[in-house]
């Protein structure tokens, strides 16, 4: 039996490489409002926060606020999803899960999920996706993960989170959810892993 009967996913830095295509992204946004590019401690921020936060850190005088988030309401995200790239382990990760582990994402991007699983062809593979959208707090708020330990009807004990980011950890922290840290050493973490294949290690193992 594995230690864990659900896995959850975040999205961005997890399941995809998505530098490339969040930096153009908003550098866009940016470029159209005569701003300058991000700077790299902007897109760190962008990377692990909601889009509307993010757009409200780069624009922070609330009539551009405004401006800049209707702007990017009219112009979406599609252009942007292929430019992600697929984690070389998700998919062959997920066939084997399946069906005795249930999948989900718990992410706090909001209106592009569901276009992203599309796109890329991999939306059949997860049980359950929760976005900021579906929760009152996004991360590093634990909503996100106790809404699927609500729906899957499990122990928090029993669902293990990877992420790749500090606000991931403290979302499994204060959901009481072990935690595997992905690609990145220095958060606090049940597990450090680099590949995501390593996960079905975990589950044969209990531990690396």
């Amino acid at each position: 039996m594995p230690p864990y009967t659900v896995i959850a996913f975040d999205c961005d830095g997890v399941m995809f490489d998505t530098e490339n295509a969040n930096r153009s992204y908003y550098n866009d946004i940016l470029a159209y409002f005569g701003r300058p590019p991000l700077t790299d401690e902007q897109f760190a921020y962008a990377q692990m926060q909601t889009v509307d936060e993010s757009i409200r850190m780069l624009f922070p005088d609330p009539a551009e606020f405004e401006k800049a988030l209707a702007y990017r309401r009219n112009h979406g995200y599609g252009p942007y999803i292929g430019y992600m790239e697929m984690e070389p382990d998700l998919i062959g990760l997920l066939e084997c899960l399946r069906p005795g582990v249930r999948t989900a994402v718990a992410t706090n991007r909001t209106d592009t999920m569901d276009s992203v699983l599309e796109v890329h062809g991999i939306a059949g593979y997860f049980d359950r996706v929760v976005t900021a959208l579906d929760v009152k707090n996004p991360k590093p708020a634990p909503d996100v993960l106790t809404s699927l330990l609500s729906y899957f009807g499990v122990d928090a004990p029993d669902m293990l989170y990877i992420g790749d980011s500090s606000v991931d950890a403290l979302a499994a922290r204060a959901a009481g959810v072990p935690f595997a840290a992905y690609g990145n050493p220095a958060l606090d973490a049940d597990y450090h892993i680099e590949r995501l294949w390593a996960v079905g290690e975990i589950l044969k193992t209990g531990g690396l």
